[in-house]
């Protein structure tokens, strides 16, 4: 942006179409504001892919004008890339005291305390960056810290909704509604944009008080083992599996890193100042059954998570038993059906008794449906509505429920879209460039890298690796070699000698000086071996040739 421009320019980059991955930028005369920066996981499409990024080069391009990138909560889905992408953009991050504490600490395991400028804000505290000025405002969530943004410019106010729910009896954090929202809609409010994840749920999301009563009557009734998994992030309902255990005279376990790193962090910061003391995850098994109780990660289903290694029988320290009893205190995350279907089967094939959101009242949301949409609406009155965070779907109906509310303009936006906001409503002028990033071991790669196209291919169709040999004038000096991996019917010599006979066919007919070239050698022997495999077999494998040249040294010795 250019110093002299008026303009108040909305720009997401992550988070509009899809669950996760929630980036976000303001522009305004000549300088950008980032809000949140935030990861998902990856799916079966990127094999031995953990975490997927937004690609942040339509402001790496910006860096230099921006100013800093604003944390509205501590979800992964919002922080979880920061540590992974920082170097990209460079800008100092703010955020309130136990977001703060868990981006630290991703920042040290990524050697990168002493590079980024982490700045600790307090809730309601006025934060003046270049022409825009921040203040934070407490809301609920299923997260200690949520925060709304009131990003006030010289266009108008922007009420970044972040995450957010209404819970008059909050067990951590403020009551939500507060007197702040509507003082804000006093003052004016251009344009919200906001969370839209619940929007087909017409009720309230609930109370996590209500929850907490229901689980110490469940696990009062229940014999042997209970463990109870959850979002690790969810600080209350932490501190409500400690009240549980207290209430039935069991000794807490946690189990999984995340979950440990929580508690780390809300100790340091003020919270679960009553949690009960924890037994060793080493200690776990020799407990009495009717005397312990484990709250582990791996609510969806995350294959390297605690409860998902209980089930395979592959955790160090834990086994359950027949009638031990797993409650899932989470949602079933739409996507998640499948995966976590597989891991209920595993647990009941045990014996293992295990309960759900759908068998009892075991969880709430952290976002707001409808008849909390209506208030939110009622209370900050804006004159336009951008709604973020959802799939396509969410979005639309958000749009059209904020129309229905009266609402006088209003948008659905794509990642990438650059939309002037102003008095007049709202306007996409533009697109930025968008894309997806994967964390590929230790690399941050494009999705669309060839080594993973690659993986996916061999884990599709399998892989064929061809070696041959050439005498100086072209002819093959012996019989190629072939590798099959993960082929149907890879272990059928006459199969495999149908492909030999498909690859020397089909470099016979190559001319003379194009037997020369690797490159067109390496597309031959690719083109015969999948032809051959799709006619014989089906299937399109991934192929690599290992070619080898007779020098004249050779042939003198």
């Amino acid at each position: 942006m250019k110093p002299e421009d008026p303009r108040l320019l909305f720009v997401p980059i992550g988070g509009s179409g899809e669950i996760g991955m929630n980036l976000n930028l303001y522009g305004h005369r000549g300088k950008w504001l980032m809000v949140d920066c935030g990861m998902s996981f990856a799916d079966d499409y990127l094999p031995g892919v953990d975490l997927i990024f937004p690609d942040p080069v339509f402001i790496e391009e910006e860096r230099d004008n921006l100013i800093g990138l604003v944390l509205t909560h501590g979800h992964e889905d919002h922080i979880g890339a920061v540590p992974h992408l920082w170097r990209r953009f460079r800008c100092p991050v703010y955020a309130t005291p136990f977001t703060a504490e868990l981006v630290a600490d991703k920042l040290k395991e990524a050697g990168l305390t002493d590079e980024v400028e982490l700045h600790i804000v307090d809730a309601l505290e006025t934060l003046e960056l270049g022409p825009f000025t921040i203040k934070y405002l407490p809301l609920a969530h299923s997260i200690a810290e949520g925060h709304g943004l009131a990003i006030d410019t010289s266009v108008g106010t922007i009420f970044h909704t972040g995450d957010w729910k209404l819970d008059e009896n909050p067990l951590i954090g403020p009551v939500c509604p507060s007197p702040a929202l509507s003082a804000l809609g006093e003052q004016g409010v251009l344009a919200l944009v906001g969370d839209s994840t619940n929007v087909f749920n017409a009720s309230e999301s609930g109370s996590e008080a209500a929850v907490r009563e229901s689980l110490k009557q469940l696990v009062a009734d229940m014999k042997n083992r209970v463990v109870i998994t959850t979002f690790a992030s969810n600080v209350a309902r932490l501190e409500t599996i400690g009240e549980v255990a207290k209430a039935t005279g069991r000794r807490l376990v946690l189990l999984g890193r995340s979950m440990e790193r929580v508690v780390k962090a809300a100790k340091a910061t003020g919270y679960l100042k009553d949690f009960p003391p924890l037994v060793d995850e080493e200690d776990a098994d020799y407990l009495p059954r009717d005397e312990v109780l484990i709250a582990c990660t791996g609510c969806q289903g995350e294959p390297r998570a605690a409860i998902a290694r209980i089930a395979r029988d592959d955790h160090k320290h834990l086994k359950l038993s027949p009638d031990d009893n797993v409650i899932f205190s989470s949602k079933i995350i739409p996507g998640n059906e499948l995966v976590l279907g597989q891991l209920f089967n595993a647990l009941a094939i045990k014996h293992i008794n295990v309960v759900t959101e759908k068998d009892a009242f075991i969880h709430v949301s952290g976002h707001p449906g409808r008849a909390e949409l209506k208030k939110m609406y009622e209370w900050t009155r804006p004159l336009c509505a951008i709604p973020v965070h959802g799939e396509a779907r969410h979005l639309q109906r958000h749009a059209a429920y904020a129309r229905e509310l009266g609402i006088k303009h209003t948008i659905v936006p794509k990642n990438g879209d650059i939309i002037q906001i102003s008095a007049k409503g709202l306007k996409l002028i533009d697109d930025a460039p968008v894309g997806r990033l994967a964390l590929d071991g230790r690399e941050v790669v494009s999705i669309a890298d060839e080594a993973i196209a690659d993986r996916r291919r061999v884990a599709l169709s399998g892989f064929v690796t061809a070696s041959v040999v050439f005498d100086r004038d072209g002819t093959l000096a012996a019989e190629p070699l072939l590798a099959l991996l993960g082929v149907p019917r890879q272990d059928d010599d006459v199969f495999y000698d149908g492909m030999l006979d498909a690859i020397e066919d089909g470099i016979e007919r190559m001319p003379k000086p194009a037997k020369q070239s690797d490159t067109m050698v390496e597309e031959v022997i690719r083109i015969a071996v999948r032809r051959y495999c799709r006619r014989e077999v089906g299937k399109n494998p991934g192929v690599a040739s290992l070619i080898n040249r007779r020098s004249e040294l050779e042939f003198k010795k």
